[in-house]
């Protein structure tokens, strides 16, 4: 449910205070490591179908379309937070219908209704599988613009993928609340506990209860997400490790992006630290991104009370990348950052 620092933090302190013993009395409690992701069976011929995407692996990942009236002005991928699935983007998808634009949500590997539920497929091949994706909207829409929309663990995968050696054709991306940390965000210490832990078991699972961390002011939509079955409410230790790599992945990408983008991001966000946005924002060329900052926004921007203002600024950057946002919310960072960013 895109509590991802809680949860990350959470299990890393409690290694931390109790040491090596703790997580091998856990060890010996039950808590079995499950074997990673296998390969699928296999396809030559990748497709996209009513409800699914058939991957170059023989995965199927579930898709849900929210499609305009006549031909769409504009196409859009939108890849999903960490615990969360793609009925994250069911406000987005039904706003930007109405607006001539469609967009398609998949449900990553290990996320929602894919398959491995629970698992880490890897960052690599959930790029890969981004990339794909974008390949099959492209060649049933070769002449309608193509974005990339990511929100949190989503825009981390954006990143990589925008920011590597063979980037996609797209004509931009939003990064809404991106999930970048780096190496400075996180002490030595605590990242060796991490990796112990995920190394002893890494079939455990933790949860950020208890924290007190705030994803939104949208107390409905939150106890919604805690009622829905493909919400998940813990992640194994091996995913939590896995999650980190692809943080320090994505920032590590952001001095390759060249595509247009729209960064976005809450004052109130609990969940992805200001500097880490602030030392992306510092590594991303800056003649090519556009960044806006709400006062009133948490981390889950696009369902948040106010999620309307940051939708319409979406859909609005959309249509013309140039023009101002309806919100006015665009501000530097120099006005926001608490001080200048440092790797």
């Amino acid at each position: 449910m895109n509590r991802l620092r809680g949860i990350v933090n959470s299990q890393v302190w409690e290694v931390c205070r109790t040491g090596l013993m703790a997580a091998l009395l856990l060890l010996a409690a039950g808590c079995a490591a499950r074997p990673v992701t296998e390969p699928g069976p296999g396809s030559p011929s990748p497709r996209l179908d009513a409800g699914a995407a058939l991957m170059d692996d023989g995965f199927r990942l579930p898709l849900r379309r929210w499609v305009p009236a006549g031909r769409p002005l504009a196409v859009v991928l939108a890849l999903h937070g960490f615990n969360d699935y793609g009925n994250a983007f069911a406000g987005v998808g039904a706003y930007l219908a109405g607006r001539g634009v469609l967009t398609v949500a998949v449900d990553q590997r290990g996320f929602g209704a894919a398959p491995d539920r629970g698992r880490w497929a890897g960052g690599g091949r959930m790029v890969a599988d981004a990339a794909g994706l974008l390949e099959l909207l492209r060649a049933g829409y070769p002449d309608t613009p193509l974005y990339l929309l990511g929100e949190s663990m989503g825009a981390a995968v954006a990143l990589v993928l925008l920011g590597g050696p063979e980037p996609p054709p797209v004509a931009g991306a939003i990064l809404v609340a991106p999930a970048v940390w780096g190496r400075g965000a996180a002490t030595p210490l605590l990242r060796l506990a991490l990796e112990l832990s995920a190394r002893i078991c890494p079939g455990c699972e933790a949860t950020g209860d208890g924290l007190g961390i705030r994803a939104s002011d949208n107390l409905e939509m939150l106890r919604a997400l805690g009622r829905d079955p493909l919400v998940a409410k813990a992640a194994r230790l091996d995913t939590l490790r896995g999650l980190v790599a692809l943080m320090d992945g994505a920032l590590g990408a952001a001095d390759g992006v060249r595509a247009p983008l729209l960064v976005q991001y809450g004052a109130h966000d609990q969940v992805i630290p200001r500097p880490a946005i602030c030392r992306l924002l510092s590594r991303l060329p800056a003649e090519s991104r556009r960044v806006a900052f709400y006062a009133r926004g948490y981390h889950m921007l696009t369902r948040d009370l106010e999620g309307e203002r940051v939708r319409r600024d979406l859909a609005a950057w959309i249509r013309d990348g140039g023009a101002p946002l309806p919100s006015g919310d665009e501000r530097p960072p120099a006005a926001w950052c608490p001080a200048p960013p440092a790797d």
